[in-house]
């Protein structure tokens, strides 16, 4: 692999080996966009991708969109975020809408323990939650459990107030699954996979970047 920032695009058709990964499509036109939306359907998300936006809900740079006005009216905010802001453009991910719980899986390398897998409560709230748990890769499904059981917030996975459980075994393998890459791609500096959203049947990753 190259060196280098590994947008979401890229970092996502990488991890279609070891995770489900949300449906998507990488449009440069709205008549792009149109097409994609035919095929993945409402509601959708919309998102900028380019390498100076890897932090993408800081700028407004992900819409969520239910209809083919919102379309058009989201798609061109979109374009003119990346007009005012003066961004790379590498094109607007249409994506598949999924609902869930949203979780954070990571790999960093550490200068002692070679690379250690990160998870834990994701979305806009992972720095501010800061609640994560860490091994050194590989794991187990053992150790993917007990990571599960340390988050002082489980109970958004374990089912709280009527709610259903997340699917955890789906969890679990994908936990193992990705602290495997590092067996095979050394190169890779971090990987954060946030979120991967997953609800009581099953689970995608919809947003990811690397650094390699």
């Amino acid at each position: 692999m190259q060196k280098g920032v590994y947008t979401e695009e890229i970092a996502e058709n990488f991890l279609r080996a070891y995770a489900p990964v949300a449906k998507h499509l990488l449009t440069d036109s709205f008549d792009d966009a149109l097409q994609a939306v035919k095929k993945i359907g409402f509601p959708a998300v919309l998102k900028i991708i380019s390498p100076d936006a890897l932090h993408k809900s800081d700028i407004g740079g992900v819409r969520f969109v239910k209809n083919f006005e919102e379309l058009r009216e989201e798609y061109q905010a979109l374009l003119e975020i990346v007009h005012k802001k003066k961004l790379r453009f590498q094109g607007i991910l249409v994506q598949e809408y999924i609902e869930g719980t949203y979780v954070l899986i990571g790999l960093k390398k550490d200068a002692s323990f070679g690379h250690v897998l990160v998870f834990g409560i994701g979305g806009i709230y992972t720095e501010l939650l800061k609640d994560v748990s860490f091994r050194v890769c590989p794991i187990t499904l053992e150790d993917a459990e007990d990571m599960i059981q340390e988050l002082k917030m489980k109970s958004l996975l374990l089912g709280y107030r009527g709610t259903k459980p997340v699917n955890l075994s789906l969890l679990k393998k994908t936990l193992v699954s990705v602290s495997k890459i590092p067996l095979r791609h050394k190169e890779i500096q971090e990987m954060d996979i946030n979120p991967f959203v997953i609800n009581h049947t099953k689970g995608f990753v919809v947003d990811a970047r690397m650094v390699v």
